[in-house]
């Protein structure tokens, strides 16, 4: 290599390094303290929503938790409150707009002002495309998105009234790259990205930020919520060793910091693990490149076209299979998942 040539390379680095020096300081300006701040988490019982939630106790939030099961949310609610946490609950379908205005109202009656909304719930499924059809997309969309929108839009007179508000939007890096054996998931992900970046541009003038979390993997037990179809042992062992292992997957109280940072920081986006920034800036660059390498891995690693059109839960199917492969693969993550309230007490026993 020449001296010119090195010269330009290292011009190159410098500016980098000055672009990224320049960012993080204007970040950490732009930093806000959260203490008294009311947050409004979605699916906030169990899982990733519910290590946010003891972040944020932490940063000394007051909380709103919704979900679906009653049950869950009050064990939640005591684990919360053992930490001096303030904790409000509302049972909450956020497929329902109903019960998403009616827990919005509950909210606000309550602590009369919500500060920040993160909408976290969300489902997975697994499995290839010929077992979906078309009412499964639906669903999953549903589910999604149109939750996190039902939310957005019952808060978004309160938040413009007070000219300001912070919007967290938990996407996926599967709402970035479309991932094989994945694709209802991945299809309102991809809506959730689209809908929270440009609200994120429409509502800068009111003072109102928005922010979009892209996760990698993330090891909070919620494997063993996911839906399963196809080949249902191997799409369940493929998915649940990806969301297990240390190397490939990030802790869910990692993640809740990031995402609790970059609350405060009022970001843009993030993405949460190294191999998912790798394969963002990858997918960047090359995407088609991206696309063939998905096929490649598809044809032989993944589980082929067929079985069942059946749904079955991770925890059904781990508690079903005997095998030595399923039983490694669930001490992997039981522990997490009882830690995080993906079971219910009695079968944590």
């Amino acid at each position: 290599m020449t001296e010119r040539e090195n010269r330009t390379l290292w011009l190159l680095g410098a500016a980098a390094g000055t672009v990224w020096l320049t960012r993080e300081i204007l970040r950490q300006r732009n930093e806000v303290s959260l203490i008294r701040n009311v947050v409004l988490i979605t699916g906030g019982s169990r899982g990733l929503g519910l290590c946010l939630a003891k972040e944020l106790i932490t940063e000394g939030c007051r909380l709103a938790l919704c979900a679906r099961d009653e049950n869950e949310l009050y064990r939640a609610k005591e684990q919360l409150e053992a930490m001096g946490g303030e904790v409000f609950v509302s049972v909450c379908d956020i497929t329902d707009k109903e019960q998403v205005a009616h827990t919005v109202c509950q909210t606000l009656a309550h602590y009369g002002q919500v500060d920040v909304l993160i909408n976290n719930a969300g489902q997975i499924v697994t499995g290839p495309a010929q077992v979906w059809g078309t009412e499964d997309y639906e669903r999953q969309m549903e589910v999604d998105f149109y939750g996190a929108l039902y939310f957005v839009y019952e808060l978004l007179p309160h938040f413009r009234a007070r000219r300001t508000g912070r919007i967290v939007n938990i996407s996926s890096i599967g709402g970035r790259i479309a991932v094989p054996h994945l694709l209802p998931y991945s299809c309102a992900k991809f809506a959730l990205t689209g809908f929270s970046e440009g609200l994120r541009a429409e509502l800068k003038r009111d003072k109102i930020t928005v922010t979009t979390i892209f996760p990698g993997t993330l090891r909070t037990g919620s494997h063993y919520q996911t839906q399963v179809r196809g080949h249902q042992e191997q799409e369940f062992a493929n998915f649940s060793l990806s969301a297990t292992l240390p190397l490939v997957s990030t802790s869910a109280e990692n993640a809740a910091r990031q995402i609790v940072l970059s609350t405060k920081r009022g970001e843009a986006e993030r993405v949460i693990s190294v191999p998912a920034k790798l394969a963002t800036l990858f997918h960047g660059i090359f995407p088609g490149v991206t696309s063939d390498l998905f096929g490649v891995f598809n044809e032989y690693v993944l589980p082929e076209p067929g079985g069942s059109s059946e749904t079955q839960t991770g925890k059904e199917i781990a508690q079903e299979t005997k095998s030595p492969l399923m039983s490694l693969v669930s001490k992997l993550g039981r522990r997490t998942a009882q830690r995080l309230n993906q079971f219910s007490t009695n079968e944590k026993n």
